[in-house]
């Protein structure tokens, strides 16, 4: 089930398609536009250019978290969105669906599902327990052991904190953190970059503060940073300002999260609902659609075929002037702190309160 072996020589590469204008609210200044094309001539999922040599990246793509996770189900998800044209899968060293995800890949390769590696987005992150500057290189070897792939498209630190070294667990103990050394981590970040283990690097849960103290180290600046985006968390700052830096956001949790279903602040708007309603929609292509014309990518975990198929086609169609100024004034409200990955007795000696600064 390996699929080391597909090389640059013997990918099937498809003609672009048309470039598909971006037609969200605001011309973006920073951040990428679509660039319209599909990996394959079955995917209808656009492509955003990414970092500083406009690497494509899908539009949207499938995370792999699950909680409790079943291998089977998640085996299922990915081939079944790689039928229906997703292209990215989202994974990472905590979610312990990186097995699954190269395997299942693998198969899809086999099968014809997908043409080769190369047609392929995949990305992992680097969790806490891993984040120590000579912990950083070891761990995406052992995802891409894992993952049986000799690179991975997109490497992302999971949050800016450290906790002492061990296997990726959560949640974590507050006495176990310990101060990150953020150049020594995103040196070994450029590393693996440089090492062509990783096509791009990035971050994941950074603000405006940590990306500042990033950009102002690096040698070669993040291209990504996923967040919790969605309607009722809009990170509008924190657009802006990567916008300006040309950092792609991708959003994660663009549905709400599915930690407390009966309480989902998305799928339960009544403003997406209205608004759905009206356009023959569902309250969650709303918001995937919202996403999308603020220029960011997403990751959207469903295991269901008829929710992967629903969640693609948001691209032929648009939200009006007066849905955009509907959405802009929903209350906002966080959903994922670094408090959930912490137990919560304990003490931690080392200040972690900037991680989790709400931006408005």
């Amino acid at each position: 089930m390996h699929i080391l072996n597909f090389s640059p020589a013997n990918a099937i590469y498809t003609i672009p398609a048309t470039p598909h204008k971006h037609r969200g609210p605001h011309k973006q200044q920073g951040m990428a536009s679509p660039a319209g094309r599909s990996s394959t001539r079955h995917s209808k999922i656009p492509e955003f250019l990414v970092g500083p040599i406009g690497q494509p990246m899908p539009a949207v793509g499938l995370g792999t978290a699950s909680h409790p996770f079943v291998e089977e189900e998640v085996r299922a998800a990915v081939l079944t969105a790689l039928e229906l044209g997703y292209r990215h899968i989202d994974t990472a060293a905590l979610y312990a669906s990186e097995r699954v995800v190269g395997e299942a890949m693998a198969e899809a390769v086999r099968c014809g599902i997908v043409a080769s590696r190369e047609d392929l987005f995949v990305t992992s992150k680097v969790w806490c327990t891993q984040c120590h500057p000579q912990l950083v290189l070891p761990s995406l070897k052992e995802s891409l052991q894992n993952l049986q792939m000799e690179y991975v498209d997109l490497y992302l630190i999971h949050w800016p904190m450290a906790v002492k070294p061990s296997k990726p667990h959560f949640p974590m103990k507050r006495e176990d953190i310990v101060p990150m050394d953020l150049r020594g981590v995103w040196q070994a970040m450029e590393e693996c970059h440089q090492l062509g283990l990783a096509k791009m690097i990035g971050v994941s849960n950074f603000t405006t503060k940590k990306l500042q103290e990033l950009l102002s180290i690096a040698k070669i600046p993040p291209a990504v940073n996923q967040v919790e985006l969605n309607p009722t968390w809009q990170q509008k700052k924190l657009i802006e300002f990567c916008k300006d830096r040309s950092i792609q956001v991708a959003a994660y949790s663009p549905l709400g999260g599915q930690r407390i279903p009966k309480m989902n602040p998305v799928r339960q708007s009544d403003v997406l609902e209205e608004i759905g309603r009206a356009r023959g929609k569902s309250a969650a292509q709303i918001s995937l659609r919202w996403i999308y014309e603020q220029g960011a990518s997403m990751v959207v975990k469903s295991l269901k075929r008829e929710r992967l198929k629903e969640n693609i086609e948001i691209f032929d169609w648009e939200l009006s002037d007066g849905d955009r100024l509907k959405i802009g004034q929903i209350p906002q409200c966080k959903l994922i702190t670094v408090q959930n990955l912490l137990c919560p007795e304990g003490i931690s000696s080392v200040d972690i309160s900037d991680v989790d600064v709400l931006e408005m």
